[in-house]
């Protein structure tokens, strides 16, 4: 615990609605929802405005559409959240060399370890500077939070949502938690709150007063001390700029249960392609593949291998995941498949025997040596159902923008933050051979029209596709309707909020 509050929280505001708003002129000031669209789609966030109707995130989007029925419910672009993320933590880095991201949207920053701020005047005008950088440089908003610790800077950002600036001064931090709920706390849950909630301690106040040995009854030892501390504002966790990812995964919800076992197996293909493309863009490598499967009924199983060293071929990981399928029952259907790899490395076990085989061929030309494929024996984790369910997207066919997959630090097959999928548009249905399979465009994705310039799909449906014209910093644009195989509308890439402007509309 500092003395001055020299740790800031940023939490940007309803970051994937307002990037939404931000890029389309037209959904400013309006109830906006993003998340899958298909009927086991779930809301990944919501503005301002569409939580006025009691929409949240993680609730189904079909009761989301129910109590908003105005609002626009558009699929995650990932891609441009990516972008906008990477330019708000490059100005955070330019506070300090301590900077920990939590996720796109949310970092602590050490900033006494910039020599940007060493007491609280300087740290409330660091924050001050750094909303308005934010501002300038993506046109969206961001809360701060200032404390001494990591814990009281989250609570302070929180409390100073939206787009503000809270500062606790040392020293107040038991007054300023006292009378907020025991939910507020990390680690208080549903379960743990209604625990406390029955002993009759629904706030940090009561907990304080209740004591560390009443606590340690209560929720055992190792919770209870740590409940007691976070109660007085008690928390010595320092800033840390990297965390190692733990694994790589992605995965599917489908709108309609999988029986077909050919269909499952290739989703499974599919999807251990996808988190190959991940693990490659991450520089690692992996040595455990493991297959998640959701059933019908909502029992959850999860089978893993491990190989006799880390890879990161793809044929290697899909030949895994389809032995690891073979030991699963799917009889009464599957509505959810992940694909994910752990025990990471930055190298892979081809690069050993290659370095091998360079060796031989320097000491004896024209010597062969015999390369393996690191698919070695297989020692299956006894599955069992388990992990908790992220946010839902729509189906997952041909790759498309329905479902939300996850990958990066700390992620397990269950943990899906979001997709490999093109930014743009057209998915191909998986017709057979020889059909001309009809493109599908998702509301939300960026297309581009040979005449009328950039826009975005406002919906689609019996052959025709509504496209709004508009782009970020442009007056509201105007719609139009195609044929859904028009020649010159096609996908494009997303614009940047804020600086250069793509052609004009129409």
């Amino acid at each position: 615990m500092r003395a001055a509050p020299t740790i800031l929280h940023l939490d940007m505001d309803a970051f994937y609605a307002s990037v939404e708003q931000a890029s389309k002129p037209s959904l400013r000031g309006k109830p906006v929802i993003v998340g899958g669209l298909g009927p086991r789609g779930v809301v990944a966030t919501a503005s301002y405005e569409a939580r006025r109707f009691g929409v949240h995130s993680a609730m189904p989007m079909a009761q989301a559409r129910r109590l908003c029925p105005n609002g626009a419910c558009l699929v995650p672009r990932f891609t441009l959240y990516r972008a906008v993320s990477d330019v708000v933590m490059a100005l955070l880095r330019e506070l300090s060399p301590l900077v920990e991201p939590l996720s796109l949207d949310e970092a602590f920053v050490d900033l006494e370890a910039g020599g940007v701020a060493f007491d609280a005047q300087g740290a409330r005008a660091t924050g001050e500077r750094l909303r308005a950088d934010i501002r300038a440089a993506t046109g969206l908003s961001g809360s701060v939070g200032l404390a001494g610790s990591k814990m009281l800077a989250k609570v302070a950002s929180e409390e100073a949502k939206p787009a503000g600036l809270l500062l606790i001064e040392p020293g107040t931090e038991r007054e300023l938690l006292a009378p907020m709920s025991v939910r507020t706390l990390p680690g208080v849950g549903p379960a743990t709150g209604e625990h406390l909630r029955r002993a009759g301690i629904t706030t940090v106040g009561e907990l304080a007063e209740a004591g560390e040995d009443e606590l340690v009854r209560m929720v055992g030892r190792a919770h209870g001390v740590g409940l007691y501390r976070m109660a007085l504002g008690l928390d010595d966790r320092p800033v840390v700029a990297e965390r190692d990812a733990k694994s790589v995964s992605v995965e599917d919800t489908f709108d309609v249960d999988l029986h077909d076992r050919v269909r499952i197996r290739t989703e499974v293909q599919r999807l251990a392609d996808r988190c190959v493309r991940r693990l490659r863009s991450s520089g690692h490598s992996g040595r455990t593949i493991v297959l998640k499967v959701r059933r019908f009924d909502f029992s959850t199983l999860t089978r893993s291998e491990t190989l006799r060293g880390p890879t990161d071929d793809p044929g290697v990981v899909r030949e895994a995941a389809a032995r690891l399928l073979e030991g699963v029952d799917t009889t009464g259907g599957v509505r959810l498949l992940g694909v994910g790899v752990t025990g990471l490395a930055d190298y892979t076990q081809e690069d050993l025997f290659a370095q091998a085989a360079a060796t031989l061929a320097a000491g004896a030309p024209g010597a062969g040596a015999e390369t393996g494929d690191g698919a070695g024996e297989s020692a299956p984790a006894a599955g069992g159902e388990g992990g908790t369910e992220g946010a839902e997207g729509g189906p997952a066919t041909g790759g498309g923008v329905g479902g939300a997959d996850r990958a990066g630090a700390a992620v397990a097959p269950g943990n899906s933050a979001p997709g490999d999928s093109a930014p743009g548009g057209p998915e191909d249905p998986g017709a057979g051979a020889g059909a001309v399979p009809e493109r599908r465009w998702a509301a939300g994705n960026d297309v581009r029209h040979a005449v009328y310039g950039p826009g975005w799909v406002q919906g689609s449906g019996v052959g025709r596709v509504t496209v709004r014209f508009e782009q970020p910093g442009s007056p509201p644009g105007r719609v139009r309707t195609f044929l859904v195989d028009d020649p010159e509308l096609e996908a494009a890439d997303p614009l940047p909020l804020v600086g250069e402007e793509g052609p004009g509309g129409p």
